[in-house]
């Protein structure tokens, strides 16, 4: 099948929500969020009122696609900053074990990355290369004219220029048993923490394009601790991992070691509150959710919508 839409003007597109049946209170307002939020972007909140013939459901109002949109931004913006805390924490962690073992020049050593084969490794060490190049970081500066004899940056300093893929690539390099100690300090498996840290990589990607959370199915999926080392995954509420529940709740628990006296989850929470008419469902919370655990201290009783 050809692709045969056309362009349509700000204007034209507003007609074309009201033919369909969007109701809308003033037309201007509307103007205006289409001029500034791309007309495909949007659709995505209007999606679930869909109806076969591409109309609306009756009653389908633009202030109810509008607060599911702002509802989302204001949600990216709660995971960005706890995915913040944990990569700085992970990145902290990493660093400290590996360089204790093999020095500050160790993952120039291709031997000390036997998880990742060379082609992963060279293409690592080049973009660290790169990245160090191409930084105005003082620091950065600082060291290579105090250093005028070496090439490369020690991995305390280079981690700080790693993006979370990066990070992700070298966290997967290293030996299993420096990934069981890192894992260990928060209580999980290597594989657990592995699984989160690619799950974080992709929401990480998701929100710095500004992507949908609220409904997104996930396309890398977190494990989710084994029941009978961690109950609290399962009893007395299953965390699922389909959608952004179990992002949200392993983000949670994550915080409650590297950032304690945090008040995310209570944030989280207020959220929530302040948008009590969108639906939780397509995120993936259970019933009761906040009965589960890893959330009860912080999370006052609601069940999903």
């Amino acid at each position: 099948m050809k692709y045969t839409k056309k362009p349509l003007t700000f204007d034209k597109q507003v007609n074309l929500l009201i033919e369909r049946g969007l109701v809308v209170a003033d037309r201007e307002i509307l103007l205006t969020h289409l001029s500034n939020v791309n007309y495909y972007r949007l659709s995505a909140y209007w999606y679930p009122f869909r109806l076969p013939d591409d109309t609306l459901k009756p009653g389908t109002t633009f202030e109810m696609i509008w607060r599911r949109y702002t509802f989302d931004r204001q949600l990216r913006l709660l995971v960005m900053d706890a995915i913040e805390r944990v990569e700085i924490a992970v990145r902290t962690q990493l660093t400290n074990a590996f360089t204790l073992k093999y020095g500050a020049f160790g993952h120039l050593n291709k031997d000390n990355l036997p998880r990742i084969d060379k082609a992963r490794w060279n293409d690592l060490i080049q973009k660290i290369r790169e990245e160090a190049d191409h930084s105005q970081e003082h620091f950065v500066e600082h060291y290579q004219k105090k250093y005028r004899k070496e090439s490369d940056l020690p991995l305390w300093m280079a981690v700080e220029l790693m993006t979370f893929g990066m990070l992700l690539t070298l966290f997967r390099g290293v030996e299993t048993d420096i990934k069981r100690s890192i894992a260990a300090v928060y209580g999980v498996s290597a594989e657990v923490l592995e699984s989160w840290l690619h799950c974080l990589n992709q929401i990480r990607n998701i929100c710095a394009h500004h992507g949908r959370l609220w409904n997104r199915v996930m396309g890398i999926r977190p494990a989710i601790p084994r029941r009978n080392k961690h109950p609290e995954w399962h009893v007395p509420v299953e965390v699922g991992n389909e959608r952004l529940f179990g992002v949200l709740t392993f983000l949670r628990y994550l915080l409650a070691y590297v950032a304690p006296m945090s008040r995310w989850q209570i944030r989280v929470e207020k959220l929530l509150e302040q948008y009590s008419d969108i639906p939780l469902k397509p995120m993936g919370f259970p019933e009761a959710w906040c009965n589960c655990p890893i959330w009860q201290k912080a999370v006052a009783t609601r069940s999903a919508k």
